[in-house]
């Protein structure tokens, strides 16, 4: 018959089994937390009407409440061919505008190892991906070809195929091998990553108009679960015949003036657009370890489905509550702390009470009158850009939360009667007005696709930065510009030129920052050293003008491989007093290296080198004298050479 334990030892097997449990939960905790965590936003780069090519140029649209639609370009379409008022004629559209790009058939294949004749059968939405995402990255400070190799996610959303139906339009002889990969929806994707090497997942999501919204939902659940690092997602739509406005027409979709009047009594449709929008992400704690400037905050995100509704393509109001309740939930925000949204909002007589009702059934639960629900529509500026709408939207939320303040929701003249404000604590936003209390809060951003496919998105401000350490100044910055071709060079060096001459808020060491160590460098190269802002400017006119410029150099560097590097340094006889002092007092790396070359002389040979090296004020003549002899000479040259590699090393 077995013995029964002693006591201490039944003791011992508990408090064992006690601690297990603990570390079991503590684990279960963090990886919860893991699944939580906020993603930031760290790049965004777009694409979208009236030329708003840039983040600046689409904010100043934003701001000053441009109205982005004209009528359909000579390029696209003949209009006046397809034309009619009466919707029910066949083979006719109702609307003659729509929100363009310009020179959407402009591409330079080569920069991006394309072949010419490859690129002609490249559907331009994924030419469009290409620039855009490359533009992201940099404005991400990420040097686009060093992440060869990455686990950098790629998510995409796009839904038309117009350039396939032109194409088929042609003789079957015309129809080559580059046709399957050129069009192929998957290859929007895959082409990323296939340029810039990365390992990481890659996806083309169609969800219809929600397209876009759901690939940054993927996006931010790929970084959570640690299958990316990187993130790039974002959504694209061309307009390239008139198909899609037919198929619209035929469904009464669209709006005859062509507007989206989102909210107003006269809501009667929506216009099509076109356009290009992607975000760079990254967990928020890898973030914060990078140094990555963080441009707002992802907190939490959701998606659902429709399901049964009163038509395949009639919104759920119900499954509309239950997304914002997930995505609330998710990020762990209460929907009090929501200030503003940037709804759906396409524009119709049946979808905006539906959304504001459920806007204000979720948002509106406790909700001072006082500081009601503040809500608008980026689709009333640029249009339903359908695939990139969702995208198109959360920029407008990034660049409000950036500039501290809400930018105008246009044609909104009459409340949509079908909508019961009375009762519900939201407001439309139809003024530019500030944030209220003063400061950027929470944002949260939707879209719906006609799939029934519903993204929901809660984002905030960026946190405060981390007190940065005080330039140093330097006696000189150096300002490194490349590119693929003599000419790109002269126009990159032109936009420098602008942003020294325009954005006064811009130091010039970060930009010069920036420039060498958050873009990718090629063939074709300029570099300006200069002490101000208004020298490096001046002889940068100076290149562009052609003329003979001090401290500026130019050439050609072969990029077939990278290079091996080598420093070949002087010897004995180029020594003097002082060298590299300037450097010494102004560059850590650099003291920190000579510090230690000092402190291995000083304790080897009893010499003291930093006090022959840089001598006090009245002891130069006898540092001198001391610093030719050979004893003194060779450990004071190579303590300054290895500083200097240590140096060069740290800037990459």
């Amino acid at each position: 018959m077995s013995q029964p334990l002693a006591t201490p030892d039944r003791k011992e097997l508990l408090r064992s089994a006690f601690v297990r449990i603990e570390q079991l939960e503590a684990r279960l905790r963090d990886k919860s937390a893991e699944g939580r965590e906020p993603i930031a936003i760290i790049g965004l780069a777009c694409r979208f009407p009236a030329g708003a090519n840039d983040p600046e140029r689409f904010w100043q649209l934003l701001r000053d409440g441009v109205d982005a639609i004209s009528d359909v370009p000579r390029s696209r379409w003949d209009i006046d061919a397809v034309y009619d008022p009466n919707p029910d004629v066949p083979g006719k559209i109702y609307a003659r505008g729509g929100g363009f790009l310009d020179r959407v058939d402009g591409f330079d294949p080569q920069f991006f190892g394309i072949a010419p004749r490859e690129a002609a059968n490249m559907d331009p939405q994924q030419r469009l991906l290409l620039e855009v995402t490359w533009e992201a990255l940099e404005h991400a400070a990420v040097p686009p070809l060093s992440l060869t190799g990455s686990a950098t996610g790629v998510f995409i959303g796009l839904t038309t195929a117009d350039y396939s139906r032109l194409l088929e339009r042609q003789a079957p002889e015309a129809i080559d091998a580059y046709f399957g990969t050129g069009v192929a929806a998957s290859v929007a994707a895959g082409r990323l990553s296939y340029v810039l090497g990365l390992r990481g997942p890659a996806m083309t999501v169609d969800t219809a108009c929600s397209s876009s919204l759901v690939a940054v939902h993927l996006a931010c659940q790929s970084l959570r679960l640690q299958e990316s690092r990187l993130a790039v997602a974002g959504g694209v739509n061309l307009m390239l015949s008139p198909g899609g406005h037919l198929v619209a027409s035929k469904g009464r979709m669209l709006a005859p003036d062509s507007r989206c009047k989102t909210f107003d009594a006269s809501a009667d449709g929506y216009v099509r657009s076109e356009g290009c929008g992607m975000v760079v992400l990254k967990r928020l704690s890898d973030a914060r370890a990078d140094g990555d400037r963080i441009l707002a905050v992802i907190r939490g995100t959701a998606l659902n489905q429709d399901g049964r509704s009163s038509g395949l393509t009639a919104p759920n109001g119900r499954a509309q509550e239950e997304v914002i309740r997930q995505a609330l939930q998710n990020g762990g925000v209460a929907p009090g702390d929501v200030t503003y949204v940037e709804t759906h909002g396409t524009g119709t007589s049946l979808g905006d009470p539906i959304e504001v009702q459920a806007l204000g059934t979720v948002y509106g639960a406790g909700r001072d009158p006082a500081r009601p629900l503040l809500i608008g529509s980026v689709k009333t500026n640029i249009g339903h850009l359908e695939a990139a709408a969702g995208v198109a939207a959360l920029i407008k939320a990034v660049l409000a939360l950036q500039h501290g303040e809400i930018p105008p929701h246009l044609h909104f003249t009459r409340p949509n009667p079908h909508i019961p404000w009375a009762s519900l604590p939201i407001q439309v936003a139809t003024s530019r007005q500030p944030w209220p209390d003063g400061r950027p809060q929470t944002i949260a951003v939707s879209s719906f696709g006609f799939s029934g496919t519903n993204a929901h998105l809660v984002v905030q401000a960026a946190p405060e930065e981390r007190q940065r350490e005080p330039y140093t100044p330097r006696p000189a910055y150096v300002l490194p510009i490349s590119a693929r071709s003599a000419p790109a060079l002269s126009d990159l060096t032109s936009a420098y030129a602008r942003v020294l001459e325009i954005a006064s808020d811009a130091s010039l060491p970060d930009i010069c920052f920036t420039a060498a160590t958050g873009r990718s460098h090629f063939e074709h190269r300029l570099a300006v050293a200069a002490a101000t802002r208004g020298e490096m400017l001046d002889r940068l006119r100076g290149f562009l003008a052609g003329e003979q410029v001090p401290d500026v150099w130019t050439g050609e560097v072969p990029m077939r491989r990278s290079p091996e590097v080598a420093f070949v340094f002087t010897g004995q006889g180029s020594q003097y007093v002082n060298m590299g002092r300037s450097l010494y007092e102004s560059e850590p790396v650099f003291r920190a290296a000579l510090d230690r070359c000092s402190a291995i002389v000083l304790a080897k040979f009893g010499l003291p080198l930093l006090d022959v090296l840089y001598p006090p004020a009245g002891a130069k003549a006898a540092a001198e004298a001391q610093l030719v002899q050979t004893a003194w000479t060779q450990p004071a040259l190579f303590a300054l050479e290895f500083a200097l590699s240590e140096l060069w090393r740290s800037w990459g």
